[in-house]
């Protein structure tokens, strides 16, 4: 009998994530989530800028480098890798400055504290081995090194969550529903029309007492509110703009 070979769903919609959230299209990455990793790297690139040898920086689960991109552009010397090949063939041809490697957060292609920091933006809540990719980030920093860490909210975006307009009360009620967040879970969501993702569910604690025990310890947390090109892009969303959507870690070797 022929083993079952199971598609990778981002070799199978790298096109759909490339399209739909990258160059410039999505105001979440325009307007939060590339200003915010720059922010927390304009120390590191303050140095290349200088005449220092530029920081380096590795990118996990780059994607097509958007991220990537923009951290060059702020003075540091960049590696992307993803384990998607059409991924990263896509970020080569997009060039500007980042070097590339098809390889997964569980193995990545550097010797042990080889990074001044390391990035991974929503990304390891499509990773089922949790433990082994924070030890893996760990081992690429020196020690001070920082890892910028961004999630989809694992409290407020947990599966099942979602704004429920209640008409059976008196008055009728709007609020923000949370699904069963203490329970790791995974699924399979069809983000768009034929596009499923799978995703891995862990609670806020599961990620923080993880990181703690690779050697990770938190300077900074951030919640930061949905941006207003999200927010413009349907009159329904204005309802849950005080509800956020990503969260932000910063994160510092010991």
């Amino acid at each position: 009998m022929r083993p079952i070979v199971r598609s990778d769903p981002w070799e199978d919609h790298a096109r759909w994530w490339q399209e739909r959230f990258t160059d410039g299209v999505d105001p979440e990455y325009t307007e939060q989530i590339l200003p915010l990793i720059t922010a927390n790297l304009a120390d590191l690139g303050d140095a290349g800028h200088r005449g220092a040898r530029p920081a380096l920086l590795v990118d996990v689960g780059c994607g097509e480098g958007q991220v990537a991109r923009a951290a060059v552009a702020s003075g540091l010397d960049v590696v992307g890798v993803d384990p998607a090949m059409s991924q990263v063939s896509v970020a080569r041809r997009r060039g500007a400055g980042p070097g590339y490697a098809q390889a997964s957060a569980t193995s990545l292609p550097l010797v042990d504290g080889a990074a001044d920091a390391v990035v991974a933006c929503l990304v390891f809540e499509h990773i089922d081995v949790l433990d082994e990719a924070l030890v893996e980030v760990a081992r690429v920093l020196r020690p001070g090194g920082r890892f910028l860490f961004l999630l989809n909210h694992p409290l407020l975006q947990t599966p099942g969550s979602g704004w429920i307009d209640d008409q059976v009360l008196d008055p009728p009620e709007q609020y923000w529903r949370i699904g069963p967040y203490l329970e790791e879970a995974e699924t399979v969501e069809e983000v768009e029309k034929g596009v499923f993702i799978t995703f891995f569910h862990r609670p806020l604690s599961r990620y923080l007492n993880g990181a703690r025990d690779a050697g990770l310890v938190l300077l900074r947390m951030e919640e930061p509110a949905p941006p207003p090109g999200f927010l413009a892009g349907a009159a329904e969303y204005a309802d849950a703009a005080a509800v956020p959507r990503l969260l932000f870690l910063r994160f510092e070797k010991l």
